[in-house]
């Protein structure tokens, strides 16, 4: 069990039998979530990760799952982030720091805490979270509404009635008009993302499904953006791309790549730098940029 401002955070720690790295992973939850993943996924990977010999531990946020306390959302886990790296690091005092990992607003939770704590040598970011209004209104137009418009499912059910068209044209004219939303970048979370990104100086395993919103919204902010470009090809960033995968890697393979990516990477004295791979059915092949 975690302290943290007062209140109880519920923790499992997955000590390795042997062959211990002397980098230890906090698996960083995204809301609403617990400690164990959707299809079991933080669970499971925690496991394939001790048996390569690297220590994890798996936690609640305050107001997540069972821990005590309210959720104040994925920016306001500072204090949980670093009660769990206390926690691993007094559970497993032969390591040299931690790797945190996270999937959608957890990768971007863990990378606002990063750079403040000389403890985290390294950042898992899966999928990470750069939600505007008017980025993912653009992002549903740019890959939703196109894959919609050439699947012969989509036509045959409009074609049947199945499809209410002045409904989907609605739909349509509201996610444009939000499209077209002029934002402060300095305020919004993809630009505080970059720039947290430009201050943490550890390894950076970034991953990103195929199958996925969240995601694509992901590719448009770095492609529309030459300080994003600049951060995500930086020396010490690796990208891992896994093109068949949804947001969540609900099928046994894609949790199966993730893991042995994560562990490989670290184990491996996290990433090669320079370097860039793509996880298909088979173990991912990296190759240079």
């Amino acid at each position: 069990m975690l302290a943290c401002d007062g209140y109880r955070l519920p923790a499992i720690v997955h000590e390795p039998g042997a062959r211990k790295a002397t980098i230890g992973v906090v698996v960083v939850v995204g809301g609403p979530q617990y400690r164990i993943g959707s299809h079991r996924q933080f669970l499971l990977l925690a496991r394939e990760l001790a048996a390569s010999g690297i220590p994890v531990l798996r936690f609640d946020y305050r107001g997540m799952g069972d821990a005590d306390g309210a959720f104040g959302g994925f920016e306001a886990v500072g204090p949980d982030i670093e009660a769990a790296v206390d926690g691993l690091m007094a559970s497993c005092p032969e390591l040299d720091g931690v790797v945190l990992w996270g999937l959608c607003d957890a990768a971007s939770a863990a990378l606002f805490y990063a750079p403040d704590d000389a403890r985290i040598h390294g950042l898992v970011l899966l999928n990470p979270w750069v939600r505007t209004e008017a980025g993912g209104a653009r992002t549903v137009v740019r890959h939703y509404y196109r894959r919609r418009v050439i699947s012969l499912d989509f036509w045959k059910k409009l074609i049947q009635g199945g499809v209410n068209p002045v409904r989907v044209l609605r739909g349509f004219a509201d996610l444009l008009r939000k499209a077209r939303t002029t934002e402060d970048a300095s305020e919004a979370l993809p630009d505080r993302m970059a720039q947290a990104l430009s201050r943490f100086h550890g390894s950076v395993l970034l991953g990103l499904s195929g199958n996925d919103l969240t995601a694509d919204e992901f590719r448009d902010t770095v492609a529309g953006s030459s300080r994003w470009q600049a951060v995500v090809s930086a020396p010490h960033v690796t990208r891992v791309d896994f093109p068949e995968a949804n947001h969540t890697f609900s099928r046994q393979e894609w949790r199966a790549q993730v893991a042995r990516c994560t562990a490989d990477w670290i184990l491996g004295g996290l990433g090669s730098v320079g370097r860039r791979a793509s996880a298909g059915s088979q173990h991912p092949a990296v190759s240079p940029r």
